[in-house]
């Protein structure tokens, strides 16, 4: 999963999913090379090698520009920490701005919207007079379970 537990169960630490782990970037780039240069050998020494080859070379940098921008969306990071006083929030976002959230543990309560929100099973943490979201980027299995996981390490804290 996505996310992991830590100091026994006091801090929470959530990043998206990348299937295409990043050593395996220059692969795929490479073997995309590869597979769209192959039509074109039959065509060396001609005049039309240099009419598609730019078509290749721009698929090949849409590609390339295409799996950068998923690494960076995927540089969101959040950070709960959960103690018996304080409950906190830390969302570090790609353009590296740090948005934050804090409250009593007594009065931080977490919610499952199951419609209305930007994605199924929403969670949030409520308190403080704000509702802030949590882990909108993972799944929706991965959603219901954090949501389990939140209600009662809260209940466990509060306690």
């Amino acid at each position: 999963m996505p996310y992991e537990w830590s100091d026994s169960r006091r801090h929470l630490t959530l990043w998206p999913y990348r299937s295409l782990p990043r050593n395996g970037f220059a692969a795929v780039i490479g073997l995309f090379f590869l597979l769209a240069m192959i039509p074109l050998f039959g065509l060396l020494g001609t005049v039309l090698l240099w009419g598609l080859l730019p078509f290749g070379l721009g698929a090949l940098a849409a590609l390339w520009f295409g799996l950068r921008l998923s690494y960076r969306s995927g540089e969101v990071v959040e950070m709960l920490s959960i103690s018996p006083e304080r409950t906190r929030l830390l969302r570090r976002n790609p353009d590296g701005s740090e948005q934050s959230w804090e409250c009593n543990t007594y009065w931080a309560r977490v919610e499952m919207h199951l419609k209305g929100g930007p994605v199924p099973y929403y969670v949030t943490l409520n308190g403080n007079g704000r509702r802030v979201e949590i882990g909108a980027f993972l799944s929706e299995d991965e959603r219901r379970a954090l949501h389990g996981e939140l209600a009662s390490e809260l209940a466990a804290q509060r306690s």
